[in-house]
């Protein structure tokens, strides 16, 4: 994280990344209801990474 975060800097990172974090964030909240921290948090970083994906592919054929 913080080498991404030196490489492209903090405000592009997140105009980059706030629509698909917010998103995931709202997804694991509402979902993911596993008992256990790990689980959970995997769970929303592994949403959050998908849903970026899906940002970057469709912003790169627009």
């Amino acid at each position: 994280m913080y080498s991404i975060l030196q490489q492209i800097g903090f405000p592009a990172f997140f105009k980059r990344e706030l629509p698909s974090f917010c998103i995931s964030w709202i997804l694991a909240e509402a979902f993911y209801k596993f008992g256990s921290f790990t689980l959970e948090c995997g769970a929303f970083l592994l949403t959050w990474y998908i849903l970026s994906w899906f940002q970057a592919a469709i912003s790169k054929r627009l």
